[in-house]
């Protein structure tokens, strides 16, 4: 008896216990914060503690990022949204578990047997399990810190992907950041200060921080109540323009798609849905930071603006708002909508991103980021463009100011349009800018008088595209359904064309007119006017394109965007090549859903595409190369100056060679040219891929001999070429019957380049000949190129960097 005594209290004893302190003990001393999950703060110890009144309630888990790291190209960014997801307290023995639930696999069903089913077939997520500080009842408190001060958002992990070092939550340097842990009814926010140590080895983040081997970042967690069931879902349709919300429903029948798929949207319904126009029961309401300087605010605001247009078509008053943050707001809080202005050290992209229902589609939460140095690029673009500093004093830049501004109330509207589930249309260009979920490249026109102008550069107002997206996604309709395709079919009717982003890539994307960063219908044709304006701009380029008081060696920075002003207009005409002409097409609703470009536009696109490999159209005048010294002491080269190979030197050849390598790799790609094999295959009088490569070596290594300058950029030129070929010739991805047709084109080709080294007009020509050939032979016989190709990029261009 004695040893069983002994044993049960050894087990009593090493059995976890849960603490026995009582709610009103625990309180002493702690700083109560009432809200949906109401929390507790301890000066003391400088934990965060929350009281979990309900378990296996589900709710929405969000957290995000108020304080960035301030560069573009790392990717994290102030004010920028993680995940959203769907969780649930759950309380095993002496430990709680915040489960995140898996709502990709689910079951749309009544049956609660048939959803349990579903439920146990996938798994979940547990994100992290807390130790119980105190005990009341149903109520709990557990300790939040730790999790509160991990590393939830993956920011570790990002820094280490964009090979920036590698990086661990430092819990001694990171804390509860009270101003901003706040809790409300329908939500509680928690914000830490969280600093990562290790080693900082990426130029990005030593270019940024004061000490890369130490990040310090707020870090925001929200915890949000779930909406009520009155919320109406809508389908998703390929021609809506909206983004999908995607889930398998295995209560599906068998006749139907197991995969259901739903828009994204806000919540909008009218105060009196019979009357014809009515204001809305809640508005939306954007709230814009109130950090963005004049006059920029006023063109966000403006821009933002836009929307309404559409929604009082719709029948409703002021159903869409733009406000200032109130100062005591936090931009994170999930009550509120808002457009941040961000600050980086290099310029790039802007993005809308929203805090989205992932059971319903519905959007809570829209937040819209802005970089603050895009203006000032399109500002440098519209100096380079018209190069107005006539005098020693300041010159009027009035027209150029107003095109940066142009832009950023389309990129406040295009940004905002993202947070209210809308999709890019990249094809609303050839429908004379019908949407401004475009990509807008700036229209710059040549007036009667020959000059340069600026006045239409970009759109404004919404275009019929965004009015059709916002009747299909928020108009309220007896008949849904068939409310619904008439919207789908009345855009149709009006000759609307609708490319989203895998479609309109210049190398991947098929579809001939669905691009990013193009004006007009007609690609090539567009092509030979932006030429003509950037002819006309070059040739009023010099000391009249910056200030008095700069450098002549940061004419370089101005010249970038006008030298390669037609970079995205090649990207457009180049799709022509073994492009299509095809739709989001649907059965019962389109014909025809694609079909073959003719093979007279695909031959015009060649010989549009040929002409900006002409030494003419890369040389720059010398009146320009005489303006351009070595970067002045204090000012130094970045990625948005031209390539060099010329030592501190301005290099005009190098520049002509990135230009040129743009077109020759993207004529050169290697899934267009499989296209472009099929494509004649089916169609005889479309170009082969053995008669593309002629024509492309035609006008390059075969040209006649230039002079001058534009002797050494056709050198260039004509190597580039060779460069591309030889490489795509030995891409393990390349197909056979591609592969076929370059390898004699290879063969051929070295022996014209032996043949003709011996009647060439001059030595130079013939050692170059002499090169290329030895370059192909080598390559074919060992299954290499004997140097790699040069690496030559152009610099970010207009009006974005890279994407």
């Amino acid at each position: 008896m004695r040893i069983y005594k002994i044993l049960i209290f050894l087990l009593v004893a090493l059995t976890p216990q849960v603490n026995a302190v009582t709610l009103a003990e625990f309180a002493k001393d702690k700083q109560r914060v009432d809200g949906f999950i109401p929390f507790y703060l301890d000066e003391n110890s400088g934990k965060v503690y929350l009281q979990i009144d309900q378990f296996e309630q589900p709710f929405l888990f969000q957290t995000s990022l108020p304080h960035g790291v301030g560069s573009n190209d790392i990717g994290l960014d102030r004010g920028q949204l993680g995940e959203t997801r769907l969780v649930q307290f759950e309380k095993h023995g002496n430990k709680v578990f915040l489960r995140q639930l898996n709502t990709d696999y689910r079951a749309d069903s009544s049956n609660a047997m048939e959803r349990q089913a579903v439920s146990e077939a996938f798994a979940t997520s547990i994100l992290q399990g807390f130790s119980i500080a105190s005990s009341d009842n149903q109520t709990v408190v557990i300790d939040y810190t730790d999790f509160l001060l991990s590393d939830v958002h993956n920011l570790g992990d990002t820094l280490k992907q964009r090979k920036q070092g590698s990086f661990s939550v430092d819990k001694s340097r990171s804390a509860v950041f009270k101003k901003r842990s706040k809790a409300f009814v329908d939500n509680t926010e928690l914000e830490a200060i969280v600093t990562f140590t290790g080693q900082g080895t990426g130029d990005y983040l030593q270019s940024v921080s004061p000490n890369a081997d130490v990040v310090s970042v707020n870090l925001h967690h929200s915890l949000i109540r779930l909406p009520d069931n009155d919320y109406q879902t809508r389908t998703f349709h390929p021609f809506s323009g909206m983004w999908s919300v995607e889930y398998s429903d295995y209560a599906s029948a068998i006749e139907n798609n197991i995969v259901k798929r739903l828009i994204p949207r806000h919540r909008l319904v009218k105060k009196n849905p019979q009357a014809e126009r009515s204001e809305p029961v809640e508005p939306i309401v954007y709230y814009l930071d109130p950090g963005v300087p004049e006059p920029v605010k006023s063109a966000l605001i403006e821009g933002a603006m836009w929307w309404d247009q559409a929604f009082e078509e719709l029948g409703f008053i002021n159903a869409f708002q733009v406000k200032i943050l109130p100062e005591d707001a936090d931009p994170m809080d999930v009550r509120y909508n808002v457009i941040q202005w961000v600050h980086r050290a290099t310029r790039g992209w802007s993005y809308g991103a929203s805090v989205i229902d992932p059971r319903t589609g519905e959007i809570l939460k829209g937040h819209v980021t802005l970089g603050s140095l895009r203006v000032r690029q399109d500002y440098l673009i519209a100096l380079g463009l018209t190069s107005p500093f006539n005098g020693e004093q300041d010159s009027d830049t009035s027209a150029m100011k107003e095109m940066a501004l142009a832009r950023i109330r389309q990129l406040s509207a295009h940004e905002v349009g993202h947070t209210l589930g809308i999709a890019h249309n990249f094809s609303a260009s050839v429908n004379n800018r019908a949407s401004v979920m475009d990509y807008p490249h700036p229209y710059v026109t040549i007036d009667d008088n020959g000059n340069i102008d600026l006045s239409q550069a970009y759109g404004v107002g919404l275009g019929e595209w965004d009015k059709h997206v916002i009747a299909y996604a928020y108009g309220i309709y007896a008949n849904e359904s068939e409310s619904l395709a008439n919207v789908i079919q009345s855009a149709k009717d009006k000759g609307l064309k609708y490319m989203s982003d895998p479609d309109a890539r210049p190398r991947s994307g098929a579809d001939a007119h669905g691009h990013l960063w193009d004006n007009g219908s007609d690609p090539v044709k567009e092509l030979a006017r932006v030429t003509k304006v950037r002819r006309k701009a070059l040739e009023s380029f010099g000391i009249n394109s910056i200030p008095a008081g700069t450098p002549f060696s940061e004419l370089e920075n101005t010249l970038v965007p006008i030298y390669n002003f037609h970079r995205y207009q090649v990207e457009a005409a180049v799709k022509l090549i073994a492009g299509l002409d095809y739709q989001y097409a649907v059965k019962g609703e389109d014909r025809s859903p694609v079909k073959l470009i003719a093979a007279n536009k695909q031959q015009q696109a060649i010989n549009a595409l040929l002409l900006t490999l002409e030494p003419k159209f890369l040389t720059l005048p010398e009146s320009v190369l005489t303006l351009i010294p070595p970067k002045a002491y204090g000012y130094y080269r970045t990625r948005e100056s031209f390539p060099a190979k010329a030592g501190l030197a301005f290099d005009p050849v190098s520049a002509a060679q990135a230009s040129a390598n743009h077109t020759i790799s993207l004529l050169l790609d290697s899934q267009r040219l499989a296209r472009l094999q099929q494509h004649h295959a089916r169609d005889n009088t479309i170009p082969s891929v053995a008669q593309l490569l002629s024509q492309v070596t035609t006008k390059t290594i075969k040209a006649g001999a230039a002079s001058g300058m534009q002797f050494l950029i056709q050198q260039r030129v004509s190597q580039q070429t060779l460069d591309n070929m030889l490489s795509l010739y030995h891409q393990a991805e390349l197909v056979a019957e591609v592969r076929a047709d370059l390898h004699q084109h290879l063969v051929a080709l070295q022996e014209w380049l032996t043949i003709n080294a011996n009647r060439a007009a001059n030595d130079r020509l013939a050692g170059q000949y002499h090169l290329l050939a030895g370059q192909i032979a080598y390559s074919l016989q060992q299954g290499k190129v004997i140097t790699p190709e040069a690496k030559v990029k152009l610099p970010p261009g207009s009006p974005i960097g890279s994407y």
